[in-house]
């Protein structure tokens, strides 16, 4: 038997960083986002062989290593390590032979949730071989606890409970690391109207939002107000861009983006660089009303909201920083799990 998952990226409409514990814990937090069509997949091949097989495939790294109750960190394909000794650990189980084979649609630090979501797909492939009794609330938690808790990575809490939802969803990030997903129903043509008038476009570099959100984590432990307000704003802006969406008032997205990035900025140095405000500067003036970057900020994907058939003028003011453009396709599915 051969076991499979894949599991959906997602870009962040409005909300974020205030899923990032310690603000969440103290104010509270809200995102509105949705999941795209870009996945991260894995597969689980089980032998008798003594030996653990980890392959990532887009990145072109393979370990093999013996079967053990833990395997040991030595920073190459740490994240596959860390879901098996979670899964190990907590199901009481004997050492595992199997291949485990990983594909990203999307480079790591690109700002779509792409690492934790490769998480909650391996979680998934798990849960789909040794039939573990896992709903989407514990595979969510169960991957942000593998990543936050276990392998101490920086970073909050939505692209878990995106991956594994699906969909467009209002979340709500309360203390103790308790998050509500409230799926958000979406007329069809609002959604058709979203894709037609975003464009995704990929900065050709990836950044390491370890570094950003620690930042963050500072001005919010130190108890710096102008990042405090703006991270208030966002969270505004997160039930702004859910009325929005649900009153099928759609152009007014791009000025919740617009304003949302101006107070993202002011959370943490390093989410924006020259080359970033010069490429958003070049889209506004083009047409675009308003973007922002994906994720944590310092590179990756940005994307933009352009009404009024500006689509293409905006794409063409763009194409002198070389960078790529991605068309958005908005999927209702989250993570997905089958056997062959």
């Amino acid at each position: 038997m051969i076991y499979r998952s894949k599991a959906p990226l997602r870009i962040g409409l409005a909300g974020g960083g205030t899923d990032v514990s310690p603000y969440s814990d103290q104010f509270g937090g809200a995102i509105l986002n949705a999941t795209i069509s870009l996945f991260a997949y894995a597969t689980i091949v089980p032998n008798t062989s003594g030996e653990i097989l980890f392959h990532s495939q887009d990145r072109n790294e393979i370990e093999r290593v013996p079967s053990n109750i833990k395997i040991e960190y030595n920073g190459t394909l740490d994240l596959l390590k860390g879901v098996y000794n979670r899964i190990v650990k907590d199901y009481s189980l004997k050492p595992l032979s199997f291949e485990l084979h990983t594909f990203v649609d999307a480079p790591a630090g690109s700002g779509l949730g792409s690492s934790s979501t490769l998480v909650v797909a391996i979680v998934g492939a798990f849960a789909e071989w040794l039939k573990l009794p896992l709903d989407e609330y514990d595979i969510a938690r169960l991957a942000f606890d593998i990543e936050r808790v276990d392998m101490n990575m920086s970073g909050g809490k939505q692209d878990q409970y995106a991956a594994t939802f699906g969909g467009f969803n209002f979340m709500e990030f309360e203390k103790d690391n308790r998050v509500i997903v409230n799926p958000l129903k979406i007329k069809s043509r609002n959604i058709y109207e979203l894709e037609n008038n975003l464009i995704l476009y990929y900065l050709g570099t990836s950044r390491l939002s370890s570094k950003i959100i620690d930042g963050q984590i500072k001005n919010v432990n130190s108890k710096n107000a102008k990042s405090i307000e703006a991270m208030h704003q966002l969270k505004n802006q997160a039930i702004q861009m859910k009325r929005a969406l649900l009153l099928s008032e759609i152009d007014e997205m791009g000025n919740i983006l617009h304003s949302g990035w101006e107070q993202k900025k002011k959370m943490s140095s390093g989410i924006t660089n020259p080359i970033i405000d010069e490429l958003y500067d070049k889209a506004m003036e083009s047409g675009s009303t308003g973007g922002k970057i994906s994720g944590a900020g310092g590179g990756g994907f940005m994307f933009f909201y352009c009404p009024a058939n500006t689509k293409y003028q905006v794409i063409r003011a763009l194409k002198p920083f070389q960078g790529e453009i991605r068309t958005i396709k908005f999927v209702d599915e989250g993570l997905v799990t089958w056997t062959v």
